[in-house]
């Protein structure tokens, strides 16, 4: 457990997290959590791409797909609903995704699976990257299912890259925020992206590095090879961690000087100060590679509409506790205290 992590106070309301007893280690937490298989018992998804970012000169413009699941007129615009982002290399199809939106759909709410730029088979509908600053996505794909659907009720969730993307939306909207915007939800959230890529790197990380590396690399050279004007794919050799492909690749081709300038603009930690809704984020102490500065926390400590859930154990976007089917817990301690959390403030 890393030396700044606090799981005392434990708020009121809320079930302390237990993991399974053969899952006590934050990587096996990590892998099982990933790999688990969820059933999957929702209605056939209605697809809907918003347009994120309009044409410029010869560029195209920049399209994202939400999988949307409504529940039936006329009380849909009255339901809850949630807008649920992937982490790094997912895609609305990701187990965690799933799972979320199963268990907020049984509970009456509409459902939005949001696939940023380029993931979910998508590449052809931007000519951009997508990174973690593209939090002004979500604010789109946000406002334009209020305009069209007149949704009344949204809260954002987002797991690691994700969170950082929903947090920091929510940061830089702050005191602005739209009265429809209910609540912000981060999952093992990456809202210190320079201490978490620094992270990333160590030597018992560099399992998760390489396959994150190993999907980055194979999707840049595809989008080169649908943009072979916009990018070139020789930027890919010798790359040998994410920190070297942000410095390489997203640096140069989304607008930063470097991965360090990346780093610092694109993460949701600059704002949570700003955070003026209520915002859950759930963090593991033993998650392999997300870690929150002592700046971080002191920001969140003195930030009232943000509540902290850390928990000793728990992994990486996993928190896989003790099924019990007498009540319906099916141990994934993370959706159903999301769930407790959005229909709270819903």
């Amino acid at each position: 457990m890393a030396a700044s992590c606090q799981t005392d106070p434990w708020p009121e309301g809320y079930v302390r997290f237990t993991p399974r007893p053969w899952l006590s280690n934050g990587h096996l937490q990590t892998i099982f959590g990933n790999f688990l298989p969820r059933p999957n018992h929702l209605p056939t998804s209605v697809a809907q791409l918003v347009e994120v970012s309009p044409a410029h000169g010869t560029q195209i413009s920049s399209q994202v797909l939400c999988e949307c699941h409504w529940q039936p007129l006329p009380e849909r615009p009255l339901r809850p609903t949630a807008i649920i982002v992937h982490g790094l290399e997912g895609s609305s199809r990701s187990q965690y995704v799933i799972g979320n939106a199963n268990k907020l759909w049984k509970a009456g709410c509409n459902i939005i699976r949001m696939n940023m730029r380029n993931c979910g088979g998508t590449e052809r509908l931007t000519p951009t990257l997508y990174h973690s600053g593209l939090s002004g996505d979500v604010g789109r794909v946000m406002r334009f299912f209020i305009e069209t659907q007149g949704l009344r009720s949204i809260s954002l969730i987002g797991y690691s890259m994700g969170g950082n993307l929903v947090l920091k939306l929510a940061g830089e909207l702050g005191t602005d925020a739209p009265p429809e915007l209910r609540s912000v939800i981060g999952v093992s959230p990456a809202v210190d992206l320079d201490a978490s890529a620094d992270a990333l790197h160590l030597i018992q990380n560099r399992l998760y590095e390489r396959r994150f590396l190993r999907a980055l690399l194979k999707r840049f050279r595809r989008k080169a090879m649908l943009f072979p004007r916009a990018f070139d794919p020789q930027r890919a050799w010798n790359i040998t961690s994410v920190r070297q492909f942000d410095d390489r690749i997203t640096a140069l081709y989304s607008g930063f000087q470097s991965a360090d300038d990346y780093y610092y603009r694109a993460a949701a930690a600059r704002v949570l100060d700003r955070i003026a809704i209520p915002a859950l984020l759930l963090h593991a102490c033993d998650d392999p590679f997300i870690r929150f500065s002592p700046e971080t926390r002191t920001i969140i400590d003195a930030n009232p509409h943000i509540t902290l859930l850390e928990t000793q154990q728990g992994g990486h976007c996993a928190f896989l506790a003790p099924p019990d089917a007498t009540n319906e817990n099916d141990g994934y301690w993370a959706e159903h205290t999301a769930k407790q959390f959005l229909l709270a403030h819903a």
